[in-house]
């Protein structure tokens, strides 16, 4: 049998697995789509059970459109389903809510483990320490969202939180449009992620005076390709904040063309427990505006860039240097 008639069989078997999937287009592609709706009007009640319905080790694309509303659930899509686009309503909210706690590794109100992953439009808050000004448990690990597959894409997102919000674990990961909210630790992990036209919004003031982190990188070595990139993103929010602390000790972290507010701590980074190992992290500024962007009284080994660095970071070739972003149903690049 050849490739292609192969591929259309499994394509097919894929499909009637789905059961009533309607199909929708971009360009001349066409891939499966099947309805979330919590009022029953849709085929599934809930985002995990249509996500349990993709045939595992699937290789087409799969869209699962949310309808607006409020799903009190954990979500996880697993290491061997790839090619899942969740699309919330872009003419009303879709909020996912959760509120496991302590651990990293498996209180997540949503989960990603697969490559190949979008997401559109959906709110996802882990309601324990959320809003901080709101409930009275104790500040503790409590975690919104977490990406290990390679290749996924979250795009008019929101990730809610107070503590370590949003898990970046590993991978190459675009996020547009997105706002992150936190207080400690809250953008974390080995990701080697670009986060553009994105709102960083701390919420600080709820640490009783105390100064919180929006990063906390895990590059463990010098070879390692990992960074968090924030381009073009606004910082906004209460309280006082270091852009960043290294969770290991090859932390890399760039701010650029990027505004700062002025919850932004003048001295701007940490070094956390890797005193002493300072030129090995790379904790860099350029261009950036506003009442926190001032570098006057920023820490003394804050990294320089050299133009080539600088370009290479800021390029969408930091992450993607296939085209494999420009591939996927969802154009974020308009």
């Amino acid at each position: 049998m050849s490739s292609f008639f192969f591929n259309f069989f499994i394509f097919f078997l894929g499909i009637i697995e789905l059961g009533n999937a309607k199909f929708h287009f971009k360009g001349q592609k066409k891939y499966p789509t099947v309805y979330v709706d919590p009022s029953g009007h849709g085929k599934f009640v809930t985002i995990q059970s249509a996500i349990d319905s993709i045939p595992q080790n699937n290789q087409y694309w799969i869209c699962i459109i949310i309808k607006p509303g409020q799903y009190r659930e954990q979500v996880k899509i697993p290491r061997e389903k790839p090619y899942i686009y969740l699309k919330g309503d872009k003419n009303g909210e879709v909020i996912v809510t959760w509120d496991a706690h302590g651990s990293i590794d498996t209180d997540a109100t949503f989960t990603t483990e697969a490559n190949n992953t979008i997401v559109e439009s959906i709110t996802f808050i882990n309601s324990y320490n959320y809003p901080p000004k709101r409930n009275k448990h104790p500040r503790v690990v409590a975690v919104a969202v977490v990406i290990s597959g390679d290749k996924c894409v979250f795009y008019k997102c929101k990730f809610l939180g107070f503590q370590d919000t949003l898990w970046d674990v590993q991978g190459r990961h675009y996020f547009k449009f997105c706002t992150i909210e936190g207080a400690v630790d809250f953008i974390f992990g080995n990701g080697k992620s670009i986060y553009e036209n994105c709102t960083i919004s701390v919420n600080a003031g709820a640490l009783n005076g105390l100064i919180g982190y929006i990063t906390a990188h895990g590059r463990e070595n010098v070879n390692d390709t990992s960074g968090f990139v924030f381009k073009n993103c606004n910082v906004i929010g209460n309280g006082q904040i270091f852009l960043g602390r290294p969770w290991r000790q090859y932390a890399r972290v760039l701010f650029y063309d990027s505004s700062m507010s002025n919850v932004i701590t003048p001295q701007g980074w940490d070094v956390g427990v890797f005193g002493g190992k300072e030129k090995q992290l790379t904790f860099a500024e350029e261009r950036c505006k506003g009442m926190g962007s001032n570098t006057s009284k920023r820490v003394l080994w804050k990294a320089i860039l050299s133009k080539h660095e600088l370009q290479h970071l800021i390029s969408l070739s930091f992450i993607d240097n296939e085209g494999w972003i420009v591939k996927q149903p969802l154009n974020v690049l308009k």
